[in-house]
């Protein structure tokens, strides 16, 4: 133990701003989002399109993540992590990505609802909304060009799925205290990560011919892009956020941090970065494949 008057394994932590300022950031960066997208008034911080607040939410955001995982890394290297406070580390980020899971178990619910009831009138979603109806009433609607999921899709189905492989091998590397090969598996990961998010965002999305609904059937296309990139926009924006968990792992690794013995940090990201594989197995499967060959059977 790092103190010796403390007899128990349990880690008791000092006093911290980080969580305080966090919730602080967090407010900012919600209030922001709202004002970005839609605006709340004419006013400099309330006017639509206006980045201040979600800006400074972000700042604060970073400076939280940076600092309070930085006292972790540091409570760790004093020896506070004991076999006991490890394993409440496994059950926080097993939670964690419950809750992830669980997020994704929600869309595809009420997707699938949708999708297979939408004729049905007593369906608890939509009952008494005729133009909701209408909209749902074909899926994907006649009028909207689906992407050919063999072509971008199934590319960066094929990056997500390798890039799974080379994380394994960084975890297994480090295992057998191969720096070298851990080193190597996570910087290809990291490669991996940044083409899957380019390669979706900066090629496929300015492709989607959807994205603002068609003339003359406009509600109908709108349920079916809102659907589209609140999927795989969420999915993406999880890429992103497991992509900066890799590379901190990297530069970590890099820098002389993790051992085969003690390497929380790397597996969590490991973790993370799998389930992030397989909701998009999930929505390659139902967003691309099958709406695409609905069409062509239509």
């Amino acid at each position: 133990m790092a103190h010796g008057d403390v007899k128990h394994d349990y880690h008791l932590v000092n006093p911290s701003p980080w969580p305080l300022l966090g919730s602080i950031g967090a407010l900012f960066l919600a209030v922001g989002g709202v004002v970005l997208m839609r605006g709340v008034g004419e006013g400099f911080f309330l006017a639509k399109g206006q980045w201040t607040l979600f800006l400074i939410g972000a700042a604060i955001m970073t400076i939280t993540c940076i600092g309070w995982w930085g006292d972790v890394i540091k409570e760790s290297r004093a020896g506070d992590h004991t076999p006991v406070v490890d394993i409440g580390l496994r059950y926080g980020m097993i939670l964690f990505i419950a809750s992830e899971v669980m997020f994704f178990v929600a869309w595809f619910w009420v997707f699938f609802e949708m999708v297979i009831f939408h004729d049905n009138r007593s369906s608890w979603i939509i009952a008494g909304d005729p133009e909701a109806m209408a909209a749902w009433a074909n899926w994907p609607p006649p009028h909207v060009e689906t992407f050919d999921p063999f072509q971008l899709p199934l590319m960066n189905t094929l990056i997500l799925l390798l890039s799974g492989t080379t994380v394994t091998w960084a975890h297994h590397a480090l295992q057998q205290d191969d720096r070298k090969g851990a080193t190597l598996g996570l910087l290809l990961t990291v490669l991996l990560g940044l083409a899957f998010t380019y390669v979706q965002f900066g090629v496929e999305y300015p492709e989607a011919g959807f994205a603002f609904g068609n003339a003359g059937e406009v509600a109908s296309a709108n349920v079916y892009g809102a659907s589209f990139f609140m999927a795989t926009g969420f999915h993406g924006a999880h890429v992103i956020i497991g992509t900066i968990f890799l590379a901190v792992c990297l530069l970590r690794l890099i820098s002389g941090g993790f051992s085969a013995k003690k390497h929380f940090g790397l597996e969590a990201a490991a973790w993370y970065w799998h389930f992030v594989d397989v909701v998009w197995l999930f929505l390659f499967t139902f967003v691309y494949v099958t709406p695409y060959l609905t069409m062509q059977g239509n």
